[in-house]
């Protein structure tokens, strides 16, 4: 069963008018949300709230930014594992994946998600370090339930990800093709970070626990790089949905937005895995600079293009969260070419 199509009703236009559809539209997502939904995306504000929290304490008592022990750590975990939650819950509305398997995937991850934050809090709060910490019971509990959570998260994704090949008809081709490129650079990502605990342990059973701290440093920015596209890429065929324009030019801006992420992301990670800054490659490497400029610029563009064309000809009605059917899959509100 698929949702109606949108009414022909002429488009809201200003950019106030834009606002108000918009944000309508963003509120189904909590208004018609199931139960689990909302627990979900309530566990995914209480973890921003918990990294902004500690960004507080960081401005009020200080310390150093970098290191194994620093409030760094939980002000980072708590925003991304916060935004992370709340973006897979979101664009898992787009994929048809049964609603019972969906919520066990998202039980799972949100499990782990919040397990992940509670153990660098905990570590963050007693002053010693979070990964790789072996050096007593107690930390060695918890430095392997964070690995434990990481692998669930991998896990969960995956499991995610096994949508990908099936198509839906009820699927907008531009919202399928920003939720698949954005799964796989989150795929990558977590592959990444699985890298870095591979590296991690090794370096500390072989050299030492501190030398664990360096070892993969570089590879946190290609970590980093890759991490939330699958928000980018669903935010601007969203938007997009808001237009005027026929699918098939928004399967372009989508495209361009997508190849505007990897280029940069990809840039960063190749760097990474040399064993580059990619800050300073920026200035030394002119393929680098190359790929950067070129990215950013394709991003930038197709986001521009979007958000011109909403304030010049209007908001029609877009993608909203449609609920969910009598035989258990989400469906999906058609857009009109």
């Amino acid at each position: 069963m698929t949702g109606p199509p949108p009414s022909p009703v002429a488009a809201v236009s200003g950019s106030v008018g834009v606002a108000r559809v918009l944000s309508a539209s963003a509120a189904t997502y909590w208004t018609r949300a199931d139960a689990g939904d909302r627990r979900r995306y309530l566990l995914a504000a209480a973890l921003l709230a918990s990294g902004l929290v500690h960004l507080g304490v960081q401005a009020l008592l200080g310390g150093p930014w970098s290191g194994p022990v620093s409030w760094r750590k939980p002000i980072t975990f708590g925003l991304s594992f916060g935004l992370t939650l709340a973006t897979v819950t979101w664009v898992t509305t787009y994929l048809p994946i049964p609603a019972a398997r969906r919520a066990l995937l998202l039980n799972a991850l949100a499990a782990a998600c919040a397990l992940e934050v509670a153990v660098i809090m905990t570590q963050a709060w007693r002053h010693v370090p979070s990964h790789f910490n072996v050096t007593t019971p107690l930390n060695a509990a918890l430095s392997y339930t964070a690995a434990a959570g990481g692998a669930v998260i991998l896990a969960c994704t995956l499991g995610i990800a096994a949508a990908i090949p099936r198509s839906d008809p009820r699927t907008p081709p531009s919202m399928a093709l920003a939720v698949r490129f954005g799964l796989l650079t989150f795929l990558v990502a977590l592959a990444v970070g699985v890298a870095m605990i591979v590296l991690g342990v090794r370096e500390t059973r072989l050299v030492s626990q501190s030398a664990a701290y360096t070892v993969d440093e570089h590879l946190k920015a290609g970590h980093a790089s890759m991490m939330h596209g699958i928000l980018v890429l669903p935010a601007l065929a969203w938007l997009a949905s808001f237009t005027r324009w026929p699918e098939s030019r928004r399967v372009r801006v989508v495209a361009l937005g997508c190849l505007g992420y990897l280029l940069p992301a990809a840039a960063v990670l190749t760097d990474a895995v040399l064993g580059e800054d990619p800050f300073y490659a920026i200035t030394t490497s002119g393929f680098t600079a190359v790929l950067d400029v070129a990215g950013v610029a394709a991003l930038l563009l197709a986001v521009t293009s979007v958000g011109v064309e909403l304030v010049r000809r209007g908001a029609r009605p877009g993608l909203d969260h449609p609920g969910v059917d009598a035989g258990g899959t989400t469906p999906f509100r058609g857009i009109g070419a």
